[in-house]
């Protein structure tokens, strides 16, 4: 099989090839830097990480662009609510985010392009547009898009523009679902802007980008830079993005590069918790920082949201991230048997025959629309078997622990290894010594003893062959 992608552009499931193989150029909206990022905003990013990892896996050369959007009506609002300027506003919010996605285990982009570094770029866009004659100066100063004068807007979002309102305008950077209206490329200076240092020269007036522009304009140059390339092969986002955000891109871009502007475009499905989509007043609301503040295993919020289809609404719950807890503990465990298993043993093509057969079915799984559900379930049965295999003294352990191994590289959901300091290494030393005697003694009232003991310092022990091994947990 190959990899066959769902694309939003033509609603079918289609095989990819990117333009240029082996390179794909991957750009993903990111973050707008107003306030911390939720876990609904990291499912749409640990998505795009999955299609990156196994693109990498199947052997594409990826170059991954994220902007950030740290200029919007969002960021200006929160800035002068905050009596700060722009800058001072966001940059704790953009180390925030980087340290959000380092908690979660998502690779970095390969260039994290900022709108407020990037309005040169936005400003060549609009003279292109300008020139083009798909773009006008409104009566109040700004430049508009004329969507009348792109005849396949709408086709993305599958909109209905028969009603088309000429000349109707829209100043928001989101307005209403189905409202296809002129939109602001470039928004005359208003005081608010001013206020918190949001307001750029240009040409055509002193202003600021709208929100649409800036993909655009940080998209195309970033490819341009890195591939002398005007299309891209991958656009993903969120489904909340389709409109007016995505369809806007596609406008602005082709109108003014007179190319397709993405190939492919991958959308994800709605985070719900306990139900209900998250929302401050139901009380649900969760950012990556707080599952980080309770001790929260990245690993097993990863394995949760493998466990739904992108494309699928998926619901947080504390139930599942506890059942994907212990699903990421039995694979800690099957790699540390997996350590200590030799190259020597009977049946040495059992093992391997076992790895071939994952690595099939787990590339099956994934070449299906990123299908993370069948693959966790490939891995699992994968575990099962093997386990058994080992039961049995069967060799060849090499082969699994490099199919564990690549599968990782993709899903990346072993737990998150805990250091010890060196004061409490010891006196695990000591207290495991401490047991040891009191098993030799047949005193298994205080080994138990010694076990809770550990327990409570979050030291979990096995008993082996070589010797009592620990692990904190």
């Amino acid at each position: 099989m190959t990899l066959s992608l769902y694309n939003t552009l033509t609603r079918r499931i289609e095989p990819f090839e990117p333009l240029a193989p082996p390179r794909v150029t991957l750009y993903t909206c990111g973050p707008t830097v107003w306030n911390f990022a939720h876990i609904g905003n990291f499912r749409t990013f640990l998505f795009e990480d999955l299609l990156r990892r196994y693109l990498e896996y199947s052997g594409y050369d990826v170059y991954h662009i994220m902007n950030l959007t740290d200029v919007d009506d969002r960021t200006i609002k929160a800035a002068a609510a905050a009596g700060k300027r722009l800058g001072e506003h966001t940059a704790p919010f953009v180390q925030a985010f980087f340290e959000d996605r380092d908690y979660l285990r998502i690779k970095p982009a390969h260039a994290y392009p900022r709108a407020t570094e990037s309005v040169p770029a936005m400003i060549r866009l609009v003279e292109q547009l300008l020139d083009r004659g798909v773009a006008y100066k409104g009566e109040d100063g700004s430049i508009y898009f004329a969507i009348a004068k792109f005849p396949t807007y709408g086709r993305l979002s599958r909109l209905d523009t028969r009603e088309l309102k000429i000349g109707a305008r829209v100043t928001s950077d989101e307005y209403a679902k189905d409202d296809p209206r002129d939109f602001a490329l470039w928004k005359k200076v208003d005081g608010v802007d001013e206020q918190v240092g949001a307001a750029w020269e240009a040409p055509f007036g002193r202003g600021r980008p709208g929100w649409h522009l800036e993909c655009s304009a940080m998209s195309l140059e970033q490819i341009g830079r890195c591939c002398h390339a005007e299309t891209l092969d991958i656009h993903a986002g969120g489904v909340d993005l389709i409109f007016p955000h995505h369809e806007d891109e596609i406008a602005q871009s082709e109108a003014a590069t007179g190319r397709p502007f993405a190939r492919f475009w991958l959308h994800g499905e709605f985070l719900n918790v306990r139900g209900t989509k998250m929302s401050k007043r139901f009380g649900n609301f969760l950012t990556a920082r707080d599952l980080r503040e309770q001790g929260v295993d990245a690993a097993a919020v990863r394995l949760l949201f493998w466990q739904t289809h992108y494309r699928k609404a998926l619901d947080f719950t504390d139930e599942a991230l506890a059942a994907a807890g212990a699903g990421v503990k039995r694979l800690g465990e099957f790699q540390e048997r997996l350590r200590g298993a030799g190259g020597a043993g009977r049946g040495v093509g059992e093992l391997a025959k076992l790895a071939t057969k994952f690595e099939t079915d787990f590339r099956a799984a994934l070449d299906d629309d990123l299908n993370a559900p069948r693959a966790c379930g490939a891995l699992f049965e994968f575990v099962h078997e093997a386990n058994g295999a080992l039961d049995r003294k069967a060799g060849g352990a090499a082969a699994v622990r490099a199919a564990l191994d690549g599968a990782m590289g993709v899903l990346d959901i072993l737990p998150t290894a805990k250091a010890a300091d060196p004061a409490l290494e010891r006196w695990i030393a000591e207290r495991i010594a401490a047991r040891d005697k009191a098993r030799k003694s047949k005193d298994f009232k205080e080994a138990d003893w010694v076990r809770a003991e550990l327990r409570a310092k979050g030291v979990e022990i096995e008993d082996t062959p070589g010797g009592t091994k620990w692990r904190l947990v």
